[in-house]
């Protein structure tokens, strides 16, 4: 008489569920964690951007601003491969992922710029700061001159750290706050630099001065090696669009020739190496022409 064996019957499928159900449990902090940073997170990283760029707006209109562009070309790209479901599915869901970053993406872009402009007017700003202080004004009525007399973002960010202190902040924490804010070297070194001269005593309008001299040579650096890599940017957008611009090309001249990428099993796992090659290679070639001072 044959006996069942045991473990292959009974026990086998029961102890792969448990051994899942026991996986499951022990990856779900990670895995909420993982789409909480990539969902909400997305969200309250661009709402905390916006607030310390001055821009005033709504967590309601930064998701339904998400929602449209990420869930908005990915159903396109979705029936745009119909009758294919399975590539039409991969590909919507890689838009959608990726759609639902460039809100982000372009907010750092545009937080990076604002940064930028507050650098260059920084030399400006010391300059009035210098030239108050000289006059026998205090640090904070010098900065009133700066408010008056220049644009945003620097009247902005010297406005509110005026404001806080009339509200009872001290000007060593408002200008703490500016600096986290705008989380460049120059601006910290302006920052610690009136910090400790509020404290220890000194003359501030030389200090002013050199902090002004200071960053100038650093922008005469940061504009020459702009210069010379301006090429090498341009380099790389190009190469990064001319696989795309040559996709379009065939799609208009000879769709049947190029279908056989959204329609096959091989085509789409190329069409995938090809668009994880873009991006790698986007990246590299960025960190290579990028130099920071």
């Amino acid at each position: 008489m044959n006996i069942p064996l045991i473990g292959e019957e009974i026990f086998f499928y029961p102890l792969i569920l448990a051994l899942a159900v026991f996986a499951a449990y022990k990856s779900s902090d990670i895995v909420i964690s993982w789409l909480h940073e990539k969902t909400l997170g997305s969200r309250a990283y661009v709402l905390e951007k916006l607030e310390k760029m001055f821009v005033e707006t709504s967590a309601k209109k930064v998701t339904w601003t998400m929602i449209a562009i990420s869930f908005g070309p990915g159903f396109l790209v979705f029936f745009i491969l119909l009758p294919n479901v399975i590539a039409g599915f991969i590909f919507g869901a890689i838009v959608t992922a990726l759609g639902w970053q460039v809100p982000k993406l372009l907010v750092d872009n545009l937080y990076e710029k604002r940064c930028a402009r507050f650098n260059d007017q920084m030399v400006d700003a010391l300059t009035l700061l210098t030239n108050g202080v000289k006059s026998g004004l205090t640090v904070t009525q010098s900065m009133e001159r700066v408010v008056e007399n220049m644009g945003n973002p620097i009247s902005q960010e010297f406005s509110l750290v005026l404001k806080q202190t009339q509200f009872g902040l001290s000007v060593e924490d408002a200008l703490n706050e500016m600096g986290e804010r705008v989380p460049l070297p120059d601006v910290q070194m302006f920052v610690t630099s009136v910090n400790i001269l509020k404290e220890t005593g000194g003359d501030m309008s030389e200090t002013f001065g050199t902090i002004s001299e200071t960053i100038r040579d650093r922008q005469k650096v940061q504009k020459k090696i702009e210069a010379l890599t301006a090429q090498g940017t341009m380099q790389g957008i190009i190469i990064s669009l001319v696989p795309f611009g040559i996709f379009l090309v065939f799609w208009m001249i000879d769709p049947d020739y190029i279908r056989p990428m959204f329609t096959t099993t091989f085509g789409i796992i190329m069409l995938f190496i090809v668009l994880v090659l873009q991006v790698i290679g986007g990246l590299a070639i960025k960190k290579i022409v990028k130099i920071k001072v």
